[in-house]
């Protein structure tokens, strides 16, 4: 008999000499067996997040059976949500966004809050990989019980926002997160993604950076309901105090917003806590304010409908490149329109046709 302590592999015996395991202690897994959509709604509203994040994962994937009981899972969900209120932060790169949403985080946990941060990883355009590494980045929060964070690649979807968050939303909130907080990759013109699922949408600028309003896109910084500039201690308060003051000018130039809240910029640091406290005053103030005047559950409903459309736009772009019809013949239109034999236009035009009359 074996040694029990021998943690070379079996084939020693068999006079084949291997390396001795990195971890003896480690079965291999055989693959698991699906839950039934039941055991995943009565996980998630009992705030199991082991079955939260399984049931994530069926959301994000893009074989057609998870989908479907992904699909089961949401809409048993869908009553049990919409009781959070839903963050966006953006920010240049290098603003510290998760130093931030760190010291947020734990500043609400303080405060008896339940916390899910869906943090949307950027994508390799050549490997396609992502770094996946927010719980890194945000080692206290990952530990926190009252916390949840949640990181996705954002892959090729609209603004770093990954193609099912909005899905995602639906579950945490329906597993008892109160708070929930999207993290995008950063500033382009497609953070409209971000704006269009959350009710506050937060953009953090740095200090003593004066070009770096006009770099902005204006829609980005029309979508803010609150400027915070971060960094703003040590050597760079005087600088941040200017920075605050040129962006309240700025504001001037832009027209009201349609939830009549007047945007606010202040300073703050996510190193010291120094002002996180009245951020989150501020979002709490919003939020009084924007029920009182019905913007809030307005905009909810203008949202959904946005996702609908949006969804609608999603399934017909898969089907349509999926179609084999349609993949037969598009290699050889792209030929053709590389070697302006035929126009970008008219070579779309025979591909839709043809998708269209093999589903008459």
């Amino acid at each position: 008999m074996a040694d029990p302590k021998d943690h070379t592999t079996p084939s020693v015996q068999k006079g084949i000499p291997q390396p001795a395991s990195l971890n003896p202690g480690w079965i291999p897994k055989t693959r698991r067996k699906l839950s039934q959509a039941d055991e995943y709604i009565a996980g998630i509203l009992n705030g199991d997040r082991v079955l939260l994040s399984q049931a994530i994962t069926l959301i994000e994937s893009k074989q057609t059976r998870h989908q479907a009981l992904a699909h089961e899972i949401i809409e048993a969900c869908l009553p049990h949500s919409g009781n959070s209120i839903r963050i966006g932060i953006t920010g240049v790169p290098g603003v510290g966004k998760s130093t931030f949403i760190e010291a947020l985080g734990q500043n609400l946990s303080a405060n008896g809050h339940k916390l899910a941060v869906l943090a949307i990883d950027p994508s390799s355009q050549i490997s396609k990989g992502s770094i996946l590494g927010d719980k890194t980045r945000m080692a206290k929060l990952a530990i926190d019980p009252n916390v949840y964070i949640r990181p996705s690649a954002a892959g090729e979807s609209l603004g770093g926002v990954a193609r099912k968050t909005r899905e995602t939303l639906i579950l945490c909130e329906a597993a008892g997160f109160d708070t929930l907080i999207i993290e995008t990759v950063g500033v382009g013109q497609s953070e409209v993604a971000v704006h269009s699922m959350v009710d506050f949408f937060l953009l953090l600028l740095l200090p003593g950076a004066g070009d770096e309003l006009q770099g902005i896109k204006r829609g980005i910084v029309e979508m803010a309901d609150l400027i915070a500039v971060n960094k703003a201690d040590g050597d760079n308060q005087p600088k941040a105090k200017r920075a605050v003051a040129d962006y309240r000018n700025a504001l001037h130039l832009f027209p009201p917003k349609a939830s009549n809240w007047t945007v606010q910029v202040l300073t703050c640091s996510a190193l010291s806590g120094m002002g996180i406290t009245e951020i989150w005053g501020l979002v709490e103030e919003f939020r009084r304010f924007s029920e009182a005047n019905g913007f809030f559950q307005r905009q909810r409903q203008s949202q959904a409908r946005y996702w609908l459309h949006e969804s609608i736009q999603q399934s017909l772009r898969e089907q349509f490149y999926q179609h084999p019809q349609v993949r037969a013949l598009l290699e050889e239109k792209e030929l053709s329109v590389q070697a302006q034999k035929q126009s970008p236009f008219h070579a779309a035009e025979d591909l839709v046709r043809l998708f269209l009359e093999s589903r008459s």
